[in-house]
C-alpha cells in the first residue's frame, strides 16, 4: 500500500488554496495531507489544510529555521514548500533531509541571485537575456538623474524596491502636480515626482529602489519545473493583457525562461516574468517559488503542483507537455470558508492534533540551537 504524502505550506498566498486542491486531486490517486501555517488567523489556507497552526511572530531567520525543523519532525512532513524565509531555510537543506523532509525550493545559490533585483538583472544579462535599462537609486539626486535619463530616452519612469515580491512598492512617476484628479476614483500607482523627491530629502535613511521604464503589455509569466539535474521538465507561459488571460508555448518567451531556469539551477518550481520594451520582450522579475496563479495551468490539462511534489520526492515525472492550451479566460473572486478563530481545522484521525488555534499569533519564544545533522546553525 502506497503511503500518504504530508506537505507543508508556510505563510503562503491565499491563492494557494488551489495549489492544495490540486495536490489532493492528483492523477496518481495518492493520499495527500496538508499542513499550513500562517500569521493571519483568517488566511483561507488554514481552513483548507488538514492541520493548521498560527506561526509565532518576531522570529529571526535563524530561529525560524529551528521552528521549521521542529514542525517537520513533529508533523512528519515529507515535502516542505517554503515561502517565508526561503533563503534561510534552503541554506539548511541537509538538516531537513535528515529529518525526512524534502524542500520544494531551489538551492541557496540560486535563491541568492534573485533576492536582489539588481544582482538578478546583472546575472541574466551576462547569459544574454535582455533586461530593461535600470538604475539603482538610494536618494533624491540619484532618482532625479534616473528619471531625467529615462525621459530623455522617451520612457515613463517607475520604481520598485530592489528586494521584494509581487507589486509591493511599485509606483509610476508623473510630472503632473498633485491635484483633486488624483483623489477621484480608486487609488492608483501614479506619484508626482516632486512629492517623491521631497519625501526622499526628508527621509532619515536611504532607500534601495530600482528605477526603470514602464514596461508594456502583454505580461507573460512562464511557470517552470526544473529538476536537480538543471534540466527543465515543464515550461508554460501564462499571458496577461488587461483582464484577458491565456497561455503560450512561443519560444520568444520560453527560450529565455529556459535559459534562466537551467542556467541558474532554479530547481523545482519557479516563475519568470516578461513584459514588452518596444517590440521585444525583456525580463521583469524572477520568483524562486510557485506563482499564485500556477493552478491556472489546470486549464491546459496538467497538474503542476503534483508533478513538483513527485520530483521533490525523487519520483521524476519526466518532461511534461500540455496536451492542449486552454482557451482565454479571466479571473474572478469567489467565497472561501474560513476557520472559527478558536477551532483549528484538524483531521479527526490525525495523531498530531495539539489543541485549538489561538486568536492571535504566539509571541516568539527563545529557541535553543540544536545539534544539526550537518553542523550547528549559523
Amino acid at each position: 500500500m502506497v503511503s500518504r504524502v504530508r506537505v507543508w505550506l508556510n505563510r503562503t498566498y491565499a491563492e494557494n488554496v488551489f495549489f492544495m486542491d490540486q495536490l489532493r486531486r492528483n492523477p496518481s490517486d495518492r493520499a495527500v495531507e496538508i499542513h499550513a501555517t500562517h500569521g493571519d488567523p483568517d488566511s483561507p489556507v488554514l481552513a483548507a489544510a488538514d492541520t493548521a497552526e498560527l506561526e509565532p511572530e518576531g522570529l529571526s531567520p535563524t530561529a525560524y529555521v529551528e521552528y521549521a525543523l521542529t514542525q517537520c519532525e513533529r508533523r512528519g512532513i515529507d515535502v516542505f514548500v517554503p515561502r517565508l524565509h526561503q533563503s534561510a531555510i534552503v541554506a539548511h537543506r541537509a538538516e531537513f533531509e535528515a529529518a525526512g523532509t524534502a524542500l520544494l525550493a531551489p538551492p541557496p545559490e540560486a535563491v541568492a541571485v534573485f533576492e536582489d533585483k539588481v544582482v538578478a538583472y546583472q546575472a541574466v544579462e551576462s547569459i544574454g537575456v535582455p533586461v530593461p535599462p535600470w538604475w539603482r537609486v538610494r536618494d533624491a539626486d540619484e532618482l532625479l538623474t534616473a528619471v531625467e535619463e529615462l525621459e530623455r530616452l522617451g520612457h515613463r519612469a517607475c520604481f520598485k524596491p530592489a528586494a521584494g515580491a509581487g507589486g509591493v512598492g511599485f509606483r509610476m512617476i508623473t510630472r503632473e502636480p498633485f491635484s483633486l484628479s488624483q483623489l477621484k476614483g480608486f487609488p492608483g500607482p501614479h506619484v508626482p515626482l516632486d512629492l517623491v523627491l521631497e519625501s526622499l530629502r526628508r527621509a532619515e535613511e536611504p532607500v534601495d529602489w530600482l528605477v526603470m521604464p514602464r514596461l508594456e503589455q502583454p505580461e507573460v509569466s512562464v511557470d517552470c519545473l526544473t529538476g536537480p539535474d538543471n534540466r527543465l521538465r515543464l515550461a508554460i507561459g501564462r499571458t496577461k493583457h488587461g483582464r484577458r488571460r491565456g497561455f503560450t508555448l512561443h519560444e520568444r518567451w520560453l527560450e529565455p525562461a529556459r535559459r534562466i531556469a537551467e542556467g541558474f539551477g532554479l530547481h523545482h518550481l519557479s516563475n519568470i516574468q516578461f513584459r514588452m520594451l518596444g517590440d521585444r520582450p525583456v525580463l521583469m522579475d524572477v520568483n524562486t517559488r510557485p506563482a499564485g496563479g500556477l493552478h491556472q495551468l489546470a486549464l491546459c490539462g496538467v497538474n503542476v503542483p503534483w508533478a513538483a511534489v513527485r520530483l521533490a520526492l525523487g519520483d521524476d515525472p519526466g518532461e511534461i507537455s500540455p496536451p492542449f492550451l486552454g482557451q482565454d479566460y479571466t479571473v474572478v473572486s469567489a467565497p472561501r470558508p474560513l476557520l472559527p478563530v478558536t477551532v483549528p481545522r484538524q483531521r479527526a484521525d490525525s495523531p498530531t492534533v495539539t489543541g485549538t488555534l489561538d486568536a492571535l499569533p504566539a509571541q516568539a519564544a527563545p529557541v535553543e540551537p540544536r545539534a544539526a545533522a550537518s553542523g550547528a546553525l549559523q
